[in-house]
């Protein structure tokens, strides 16, 4: 067996200056499961904290030795992305899961797939993507005025045919047998199956194929962006099944998002965007009443109308939001998932950290026990340890349940 693990990248443990002034408990993993455990089961404790990451805490985090690790590496090498993940999850484990309800013990089997991050839906639609210094992969919107109709000429109905997600196969296919006989830390790898089964939501394509030149089209031309948004919605649940198809997938429901709809006003999302958001829920089996979304900008205008109409009861959020009033307007029942912005955790002190914390916590958003404390939203590298610390010690000092 080849240990894929370099002594470079070992992480001593943090030292009090790095944690700074507001060093929180030290629970172990079991005590943490409690917490979620005793959310789930509707008689919470204390307020569970958790904090959404992926690879770029590491291949872009100042503080972590990846041997070199770029995106347009991790990307194109699956060998690079191999060692990226790998390295992302022992990171978490040493480092930000310190100071959420994660487990911060190395797992028995390390379990690693193959992913590119928000890019693979507009890639699937041509957009080329950018890779900039210090930055995680984007892509660059392709239709313009002249060729906006192109886009239809793209065979959905296979759409493992076609990169990325063809891409993502050969990936798969190559670390699967790359990887049986490795261990990373002397645990074995495991190479999950590629599930590209959720969407960034209809909107979101069309701003990144089409720009926002869509926003203009939702007004003046109806009729093609509803085409459009139907015809993102109908690749996206065909992308889902032919996953599930291909690797035997579990047929849950998946995640659902929309960040552009921050870009609009509630009546027009009602009306032009409202139908497709439907249609992916209705399409994947999500039951009316307990359906969840993503949503990072200040989208909560819109929140009323999709607990309301799409049976929306589980809202992560992102952009800086009055939890009192969410709470008050959605009621008791409704999951609200947010914290401290990810600005402040960049940028701010321990103290502003933890004041807007205290702040979060005694606003009434605790009521009925369905607030998950969380950065808002997905951590970028470089956080300052202090900050994620004063974050996690409010949570214990204003966010338990009598």
């Amino acid at each position: 067996m080849t240990d894929l693990f370099d002594p470079a990248w070992e992480l001593p443990e943090l030292d009090a200056g790095e944690v700074g002034p507001y060093a929180p408990p030290r629970p172990g993993d079991t005590e943490k499961q409690a917490v979620w455990d005793a959310y789930h089961a509707g008689k919470p404790a204390r307020v569970p904290v958790l904090l959404a990451t992926n690879d770029r805490v590491a291949v872009l985090d100042r503080r972590v030795d990846t041997g070199g690790l770029s995106y347009d590496k991790v990307f194109t090498d699956p060998e690079a992305m191999l060692r990226a993940q790998l390295i992302y999850k022992y990171v978490c484990c040493r480092r930000q899961h310190l100071f959420c309800d994660y487990p911060t013990g190395l797992p028995e089997t390390w379990h690693v797939g193959v992913g590119f991050q928000n890019t693979y839906e507009a890639w699937f639609f041509g957009s080329p993507v950018d890779y900039r210094q210090g930055q995680v992969p984007d892509t660059t919107p392709i239709l313009n005025d002249d060729n906006k109709r192109s886009v239809f000429e793209i065979d959905i109905d296979r759409p493992l045919d076609r990169p990325p997600l063809e891409t993502a196969v050969e990936f798969y296919e190559f670390l699967v047998d790359h990887a049986g006989d490795k261990t990373f830390l002397d645990r074995p790898v495991v190479v999950d199956p590629p599930g590209f089964v959720g969407t960034d939501g209809p909107l979101t394509n069309a701003m990144s194929v089409r720009g926002p030149d869509i926003l203009v089209e939702l007004l003046d031309d109806p009729d093609y962006a509803d085409e459009l948004l139907g015809f993102f919605i109908e690749a996206a649940i065909k992308r889902r099944r032919a996953f599930i198809d291909r690797f035997d997938l579990p047929d849950d429901p998946p995640g659902f998002a929309d960040d552009s709809i921050a870009l609009i006003g509630t009546d027009l999302y009602r009306e032009r965007v409202l139908p497709h958001h439907r249609r992916w829920y209705e399409a994947t089996g999500s039951e009316h009443g307990k359906r969840a979304i993503h949503l990072c900008g200040d989208a909560t205008r819109h929140f009323p109308t999709l607990k309301d109409e799409l049976g929306v009861t589980s809202f992560d959020t992102g952009f800086p939001v009055d939890f009192a009033r969410q709470r008050e307007v959605l009621g008791e029942d409704v999951e609200i998932q947010g914290g401290v912005e990810v600005g402040l955790l960049m940028d701010g002190s321990p103290d502003q950290v933890y004041e807007r914390s205290r702040g979060i916590l005694t606003s009434g958003v605790l009521s009925g026990g369905r607030f998950i404390f969380r950065e808002a939203n997905n951590l970028p590298p470089n956080v300052p340890w202090a900050n994620l610390a004063a974050m996690y010690t409010a949570a214990f000092d204003f966010g338990r349940y009598a």
